[in-house]
Formats: structure tokens, sequence, C-alpha cells
């Protein structure tokens, strides 16, 4: 079997990202879900295909048969009775949901991604839960954190990994790059942006008095939530729900739509088909490309290795 032949399915699709990442391994997706309009339209505008809505409303077994599962689900605490993990219940999350496709529909691997705080959310019992309920489905579950500037964006975003296989395979994450390219090669032409991405004088003026030390050119201004700035190298992460100036190119504009997908690995190609506004919010929201190539090519090879043992076992002839 060949990668071409490696069925997905992209829940909590988003704009397809998880997608994007597998299909640079030949794989071919027969079913996608996300809730959000605004991302639907970009995935439609880009796959041609308008992803199922809220999760909830699909039955398992209505899913087509798959290889492997996609997601990049939301995180969402658990409510855990009594003391031990087996009262621990999913129900009520979208977890759940996650869960009871595999249970039904047994692909060979699964992809979870998730934020990284995810792994000590309550204190770790979250992730335990998870971890625990992913095992009890048969699978052998391997995760890993990964930082997105470790793969060549310049971009710090730090995401929990959770890869699954239905059969006991030999699996090794990737290894990162430990490098990312210049900014300079993502950022667009100042005379080439509109006037209104630029900030006015007295914006501008603030971020220049309360930047620290002398910037980098070209550089991107972080401003936290304690109101102090940071002119680094490389962009801090996307956030669906960052304000306008949460990230500021030299101090004087706001990243453009583009700038912001290109930041996430997507090609210049990725059709942009919604106002600015909801393009920060699902940019924001999503995975990076290369990540998910990367840690999919891992998958794809482990499974073509587990089925060419499988198909020419070594067998002795009796006569």
């Amino acid at each position: 079997m060949n990668s071409a032949s490696y069925k997905t399915i992209d829940l909590f699709a988003g704009i397809g990202g998880i997608r994007l990442g597998f299909e640079t391994q030949n794989c071919k997706n027969v079913f996608s879900s996300e809730w959000d309009k605004d991302a639907q339209k970009m995935y439609h505008a880009n796959f041609g295909e308008m992803p199922h809505g809220d999760i909830n409303l699909i039955e398992p077994n209505d899913i087509p048969d798959h290889d492997i599962l996609l997601a990049g689900f939301p995180c969402q605490p658990f409510s855990i009775a009594g003391k031990g993990l087996g009262f621990a219940d999913t129900r009520g999350t979208l977890f759940f949901n996650i869960e009871k496709i595999l249970e039904t529909k047994k692909p060979r691997a699964f992809l979870l991604e998730n934020v990284k705080r995810l792994t000590t959310h309550d204190n770790g019992q979250t992730f335990k839960v998870i971890l625990e309920k992913l095992k009890n489905l048969g699978y052998t579950v391997y995760s890993k954190v990964f930082n997105s500037l470790d793969f060549g964006l310049p971009q710090k975003r730090e995401r929990i990994y959770i890869v699954g296989f239905l059969q006991a395979v030999h699996f090794d994450f990737p290894k990162p790059l430990g490098y990312y390219k210049p900014l300079s090669h993502f950022l667009e032409n100042d005379d080439d942006i509109a006037p209104s991405y630029f900030l006015s004088e007295t914006i501008k003026q603030k971020r220049l008095n309360g930047v620290k030390g002398t910037p980098p050119f070209p550089s991107i201004w972080h401003e936290n939530i304690g109101g102090n700035i940071s002119a680094l190298p490389y962009s801090c992460a996307l956030r669906a729900g960052g304000s306008y100036n949460y990230l500021v190119v030299n101090g004087v504009r706001r990243l453009t739509d583009r700038e912001m997908l290109r930041l996430q690995g997507f090609p210049d190609d990725f059709k942009i088909v919604l106002p600015y506004s909801a393009l920060r919010k699902v940019a924001g929201n999503s995975v990076s490309v290369p990540v998910i190539e990367a840690i999919a090519g891992e998958m794809i090879k482990a499974l073509q290795l587990q089925q060419t043992v499988k198909l020419e076992p070594k067998q002795l002839r009796l006569i």
C-alpha cells in the first residue's frame, strides 16, 4: 500500500492546515467537519469541499471508512468524579466525539493537535484522561510538544501532538530542523501595503517609547498582558483573540492577512476569501503546516513499514 492509498478524515478542520500537511504525503481526505462559518468558507475555497457542521450532530457510523483520523480539537476540562481514573468521564466534551469515532471506525492511526497547556491543565489530569482513553481503545500512543520555530517558521508556537496506532508499529517523531527562516522571507514590502495596516502616530509613538533595547530589523513587536513590549526576530504565537496591535511589524504596522498565513506555513496560492478581522481569527486558530507535514511523513513511514512486514512474511515451506 503506498501513501496515496491512505484515507484521512479532517475533524475540527479549521481552514485545513492538518489536511494540507497530510496531502503533501499523497493522502486522500474523505470527510471533513468544522462548525465555524468563516473557516468553512476558507476550506471550501481551497479544497472545493464544504465541511460538515457541528460534530455533535454527526453519527460515527455515517463517517466514511478511513485510515487516519486527524483532529485539532479544542481543549475542554473534564468533570472527574471519584478518586480514580476509571471514574473520569469525557462525555460533554468535544474529545468524546473523537473517542466515539475511534471506537466505531477503528482507523489504523490518528493525529491530534492541541495547545501546550493541555498537558498541565488540572494538574495534568485532563491529559492523563485523554491518553488513558486512547490506550483503552487499543491504540499505542505517542505524544510530544513541538515549537514551530524549530521547523523553519519564524513563529514561537508550542503545541502538543498526540499520535496513535491501532497496531504496534515503530514510530519516531520527526527531528526538529532546529532553525527558522528569516522574517524577511515572510514579510511583504511596506510600499505595497495599504495605509489601513499602519498604526496611528499616537500608538506608534507609544510602541517606540516602550520597546526594550535596540530592535533587530526586521522584527515583530509583541505587547504582553503587562504592557511590556519586546521586539523579536520572529513572531510570538498568532492568536485568534489577540488585539489588532498584539503583533506589530517593525513597530509601525500590523501583519497582513497573507503574512499571517505565511507564518503558519501556508503557500501563497492559498486563497483568502475573508475580511481581515475574520482572517485574523482563523489564522490564529490554525496549525503550523510544516510541523504537521513532518509528523505526517513519519506516520506514513511507520504504516508502510508495518504493511511491508505484514505482506512479506518469511516462510519456510516443508516438503
